[in-house]
């Protein structure tokens, strides 16, 4: 394929797509998908194809036996004219043919009565009464719920009366299979449901740990289920002793390089110190003193400070922390207001976040007079928002600030020191909780930083 070529798809992969919108995204719900569906669609099946063959097959035919018998009691009526009070006629009829007859002299047929709602018994009968008798005739399947009553109009004016059982004209015990059908297909249902919540629990509990790796908290995890899940889970326990280790190494190593720097820079200060009071001294001093925080912050930013999972998450009192760092911009001579709503309480690794709090405050408190801090805990997420009324930072500008060592000195003030990684460290900590931070225009006119960390 070229490249920039558009991709094309077919209307099927349209139709694939929009159906796709609507299905569940969770792999639970979507297994139990692959289950009912086709369940589902053979039970639908199997339900047609007996209602279509076997149900109105039985049907007919048991209505056309109930039809040629009333047939053969209209000729035993029609060739018997001495039985004048149809007490042979109503013998026969009840001893051998199950039915209840009776002759209504001088009368006629109801007017038709309304249609069932499921009428293929009363269809079928219909059909044979016209096939077979081929006379007037009046029918009733509605009236009486066990028994079907069918008039027929005779020569002399008169009317047979017949009374069938509706077992005898339609299929009637049918719905046993059905419901024998539906009933073996809940309990099947429900046995698979319940494999598969145990084969979906180690998925779920993976990918809770690897959340949990994600926000740099300790939860126990060991691998279970199936064969392929498992070889997952000791996948991701490897992955995680590996980062642990390097982790350590790199730690191990910051450590002596800054034992090494800091030995350098003390040196430099014992030196200055015998050289005595002057200008040139003055001015390697502050360079010295420079050099101490940049290598801090070097290092603080190498270390990962932010995100050192050697600290672990734990309930932390977010109150305090504010108040310290409001504490901490007031001593500097800045007006900060602080407000929380929600929750105090939040899961965080507390140096880690207290070195977020004081790198954005920091930020604020250097390049504005006002400092306004609120947070809100009111849901399963903290959002917390920083502003100052400073000069702020342009919209296209505002992303390239979270990259280490970049200062905006024509939007910043350029007398103030500092190594351009505060902003950096504080994206490594919000990011290594889960959440992120971005910029915006303040209220106050100046900038706004947003803190969004799950909680």
């Amino acid at each position: 394929m070229k490249i920039g070529a558009t991709l094309r798809y077919s209307p099927l992969d349209h139709v694939a797509r929009w159906f796709g919108r609507f299905l569940p995204k969770g792999l639970y719900a979507r297994a139990l998908i692959i289950i009912i569906a086709p369940v589902i669609l053979l039970q639908s099946v199997v339900a047609y194809v007996f209602m279509e063959r076997h149900y109105q097959l039985v049907t007919r035919r048991l209505s056309s036996a109930v039809t040629a018998d009333i047939a053969a009691l209209i000729d035993i009526y029609e060739s018997y004219p001495q039985d004048k009070d149809t007490s042979t006629l109503s013998r026969i009829a009840s001893e051998r043919l199950q039915l209840d007859v009776d002759i209504l002299r001088n009368t006629d047929l109801p007017p038709p009565g309304p249609k069932p709602f499921f009428d293929i018994l009363d269809e079928t009968l219909t059909d044979e009464l016209r096939r077979q008798i081929d006379r007037p005739y009046w029918v009733d399947t509605v009236g009486r719920s066990s028994y079907v009553e069918v008039r027929i109009k005779l020569d002399r004016n008169d009317v047979m009366r017949v009374l069938a059982r509706r077992s005898q004209a339609y299929a009637s015990n049918s719905h046993i299979f059905l419901v024998w059908m539906g009933g073996s297909s809940f309990v099947l249902l429900g046995i698979a449901i319940l494999f598969l919540r145990n084969q979906i629990r180690p998925i779920l509990r993976l990918a809770e740990a690897a959340e949990a790796l994600g926000k740099g908290r300790e939860i126990e995890f060991r691998p279970r289920g199936a064969r392929e899940v498992r070889q997952a889970g000791h996948a991701f326990l490897e992955m995680k002793r590996r980062i642990e280790r390097n982790i350590e190494q790199r730690t191990t190593m910051l450590n002596g390089v800054s034992h090494d720097l800091r030995t350098i820079l003390t040196r430099f200060k014992l030196s200055l110190v015998f050289l005595g009071q002057s200008p040139e001294v003055e001015d390697l001093k502050r360079d010295v003193d420079e050099m101490s925080r940049m290598l801090e912050g070097y290092l603080a930013f190498a270390r990962g400070e932010g995100g050192d999972a050697g600290e672990q998450a734990v309930a932390t009192d977010l109150r305090q922390l504010l108040e310290e760092v409001q504490s901490d911009a007031e001593r500097q001579g800045h007006v900060t207001e602080l407000d929380i709503v929600g929750d105090p309480m939040i899961t965080v690794r507390p140096d880690a976040f207290r070195r977020l709090l004081f790198n954005l405050v920091g930020n604020a408190a250097r390049h504005g007079d006002r400092i306004e801090i609120s947070a809100n805990h009111e849901t399963r997420w903290l959002v917390l928002h920083v502003d100052d009324d400073g000069p702020g930072i342009p919209a296209d500008m505002r992303e390239e600030v979270f990259k280490p060592f970049v200062r905006l000195d024509e939007a910043r003030n350029q007398d103030e020191g500092g190594s351009g990684l505060g902003l950096a460290i504080a994206r490594d900590v919000a990011r290594s909780h889960g959440g992120d931070i971005v910029l915006g225009e303040s209220p106050l006119g100046g900038l706004r930083a947003t803190v969004r960390l799950p909680a």
